[in-house]
């Protein structure tokens, strides 16, 4: 049997290359649903495999319907951007490559690439230089990473081990968040047993950010072991809590911080938008997600923490077979609730070094530019109102001031095909969300999707085609 068939790799190769050269011209959105997608893929395992050639040759010809146009230019949903070039070409790497990413023992190449890889995050997103750092699943496990070194931290001052002893018979854990903050917090405070119905919720402001004088008025309210879920980016709005008044409030108290900046973080990167974050350096942990705004492939979240012995007394562990071969060298599963794991770290490193310091900077500035860019072809039109500030990529929307116009909008926009936006409800009401947030994005991409939304508002608030806000 032979490791390697160069024929098989060359053939998804070029069914990979053949793909990304459709980006720019196919829809945007998917063509087909699930259920006619599984009439395709369903049948009896067979008993005698069939050739890799062929289960290749299937999958591309069954899926492409299926496929969304999520890496290419005019994909505004959920504030994803596409893979750079170098971090497309370091993944393929890591999946031949095959290695476990655990420590410097399962592969001293993973280990070495991620350390460096961290210690250039922690130079771009401001953070401590002695912050500890580790590369998750998404940013959903970097929040739940971060709250559990939390958790660690806060009951570990009133004197409960709670690596030992568990939450049964604990102090309780006061957690308060903005009424507005995303829905991972409360995912991660389920799974680690705090439980996402006892959150404090402290009021936002009309733009989505939580109100620190509110906040220091709840933790006046209250006793006992705290943390503070602060948000860096609304991921409606763009909007940023005031970090250095939460931080404020929250240290009167003794409260942990943690800062939710799954992409809003990235700001830090730009001396232009640097404000946005200003004071994030003073909290204790910190999420992003790689893929947001570094656009790397998926698979790749940011947490980041203060203290390191509580980071890494919360995940490390332990085990006479988890042999380190030196206590200098990092162990990538420190940091990570996860053993088997892949080498993430290589698309970071090679996202990074193919775009430098400025290129980081220019790519987030320039998506924001884009984001004005849209909401400034949106807003004459009668039909359209923009409804945030563009402090970031985030633009949102609402149609003739009706939710079902609005909604009617998104799905027409979807169905055309020339871009795909979401829908969200904020502040009670129907809205569209477009985030902007890919490496590949132009003006032009911006001019003709703002044509297509344009359209589709008219027709859902009922004005004639041909009536438009602007030449």
């Amino acid at each position: 049997m032979t490791l390697v068939d160069p024929a098989l790799l060359r053939q998804t190769a070029d069914l990979a290359i053949q793909h990304l050269a459709t980006l720019e011209s196919r829809p945007v959105g998917a063509r087909r649903n699930v259920s006619e997608l599984s009439v395709a893929l369903a049948g009896s395992l067979p008993e005698a495999g069939v050739a890799p050639e062929q289960v290749i040759d299937d999958l591309a010809r069954d899926l492409d319907d299926g496929l969304v146009a999520s890496p290419g230019p005019r994909y505004f949903g959920f504030v994803t951007g596409g893979a750079l070039p170098a971090a497309l070409a370091a993944d393929w790497l890591a999946a031949a490559w095959d290695q476990n990413g655990f420590n410097a023992v399962t592969s001293p190449a993973a280990a070495a690439v991620e350390a460096v890889a961290v210690e250039w995050l922690r130079t771009l997103l401001g953070l401590p230089a002695d912050a500890s750092v580790g590369l998750t699943t998404g940013a959903q496990m970097a929040n739940v990473t971060a709250l559990a070194a939390a958790r660690h931290a806060v009951l570990g001052r009133v004197g409960w081990d709670v690596g030992e002893r568990g939450l049964i018979g604990a102090p309780p854990v006061r957690v308060l968040a903005g009424a507005e903050a995303h829905v991972t917090v409360g995912q991660a405070l389920r799974l680690l047993g705090l439980g996402s119905g006892t959150v404090v919720e402290v009021e936002a402001d009309g733009q989505g950010r939580m109100r620190a004088d509110v906040l220091a008025r709840a933790l006046a309210g209250g006793e006992g072991p705290a943390i503070v879920c602060a948000q860096a980016g609304n991921v409606d709005s763009g909007a940023f809590d005031s970090l250095v008044d939460v931080i404020a409030a929250a240290r009167t108290h003794e409260a942990w911080v943690h800062v939710d900046g799954a992409f809003g973080l990235w700001a830090a990167a730009s001396p232009i938008l640097a404000p946005l974050v200003a004071g994030a350096e003073g909290a204790d942990s910190w999420a992003t997600d790689a893929h947001k705004w570094l656009n790397v492939p998926y698979d790749c979240g940011v947490v980041a923490v203060v203290d390191a012995t509580v980071h890494r007394a919360a995940m490390a562990m332990q085990a006479a077979y988890l042999v380190r071969t030196g206590e200098d060298e990092r162990s990538n599963g420190d940091w990570v609730p996860e053993a088997s794991r892949r080498a993430r770290g290589l698309a970071v490193y090679a996202a990074l070094r193919s775009l430098g310091s400025t290129g980081v900077a220019a790519l987030v500035e320039r998506c924001c530019a884009l984001a004005r860019r849209m909401a400034a072809a949106l807003e004459p039109e009668p039909a359209i109102a923009v409804l945030n500030d563009i402090v970031l990529n985030q633009v949102l929307v609402r149609i003739g001031d009706d939710d079902a116009a609005t909604e009617a909008t998104v799905t027409a926009v979807q169905r055309d095909g020339t871009c795909w936006l979401g829908g969200t409800r904020w502040q009670g009401r129907a809205a569209m969300r477009i985030s902007v947030s890919n490496w590949a994005t132009t003006d032009d991409d911006v001019d003709r999707s703002a044509d297509a939304i344009r359209a589709a508002a008219r027709a859902a608030a009922g004005r004639p085609p041909n009536e438009a806000g602007q030449p």
